[in-house]
């Protein structure tokens, strides 16, 4: 089973996508990143069981 799941997501503030990498072995969680285009933050909360990403929400941070 591979717990690492590579997820595109949309940056709330430029609306940009890109992906992010999941660990879905450490159950939900949330992070703050910042987007790989305009550098700015924001808070990303990851729903997610082993193996399976239920629901990602990403918010400006």
């Amino acid at each position: 089973m591979n717990l690492i799941e590579d997820i595109e997501i949309n940056c709330p503030q430029c609306g940009e996508s890109f992906a992010i990498e999941v660990d879905t072995g450490s159950g939900s969680y949330s992070t703050v990143e910042d987007c790989a285009v305009c550098c700015r933050p924001m808070a990303i909360f990851i729903r997610c069981r082993p193996g399976e990403v239920e629901s990602i929400d990403v918010q400006p941070g």
